[in-house]
């Protein structure tokens, strides 16, 4: 991890995994910013986001994951509900839930084969967003963001070890929040799923991540060719 990862954090007071994607791939600073759930963002946090380009926040967290805010949002940013996960799906979802694999880029690639079409969703609708920056996230800011995070930057021209990188930025914060809020975070069965697997977190991330063409992905996904050129200009900061 060097030092111009940490400095990608953007400090957006309610927020604790934020971070601008720009140095990663062609991707320059502020086109797009990962981040955990924006709802206790204060009025203070929504100003410092505001600031920072921020135009279009799209939530990928499901309809009942998102509780009131905690300070208004600004006029002149757009909030899209766009569940990723496709929760009706239970011949996917009962594989994955209630598993420590869940907590890893293990299920990315399965993810991206089973639910092309809610992926397309998204890319499109950053691909079709107003000027300004586009923040995406979920509740973490680690996994549904990472599947997001992983197509657009390879989309982008970012490596596999860049997006595994950027990926093992999360973790850290997110065991830090659980600590801050005395919630019980079981790292272990992380830690022992992967050694069961023979590999590490990061391999699994990258290893997803090389084995993505996220334009062949996206075509295939549904994409136009219009889109996808839209799509890739976005990511230029056109």
């Amino acid at each position: 991890m060097t030092v111009t990862n940490v400095g990608r954090f953007v400090d957006w007071e309610g927020c604790f995994n934020a971070r601008d994607l720009g140095g990663l791939g062609s991707l320059p600073p502020g086109v797009l910013v990962r981040a955990d759930s924006l709802d206790d963002l204060t009025a203070k946090g929504w100003t410092t986001l505001a600031a920072h380009g921020v135009r279009t926040v799209i939530d990928l967290r499901n309809d009942d994951e998102r509780p009131l805010d905690h300070a208004p949002r600004p006029a002149g940013i757009t909030t899209l509900a766009i569940p990723l996960d496709g929760i009706e799906h239970r011949d996917f979802w009962d594989v994955w839930w209630g598993t420590p694999g869940f907590a890893t880029p293990a299920y990315f690639r399965p993810f991206l084969d089973r639910f092309p079409d809610r992926v397309a969703t998204v890319a499109r609708a950053v691909a079709d967003a107003p000027p300004g920056a586009v923040a995406f996230h979920c509740g973490l800011g680690r996994d549904r963001t990472g599947i997001v995070a992983l197509v657009l930057l390879r989309l982008a021209g970012a490596s596999a070890e860049e997006i595994a990188d950027d990926h093992g930025l999360s973790e850290p914060r997110v065991r830090a929040r659980y600590a801050a809020q005395g919630s019980p975070y079981d790292a272990t069965a992380i830690e022992d799923y992967v050694t069961g697997l023979g590999t590490t977190v990061h391999a699994l991330a990258r290893d997803a991540a090389h084995r993505l063409d996220a334009a062949a992905y996206l075509r295939a996904a549904g994409l136009t060719g219009a889109e996808l050129g839209r799509l890739r200009g976005r990511l230029r900061g056109r």
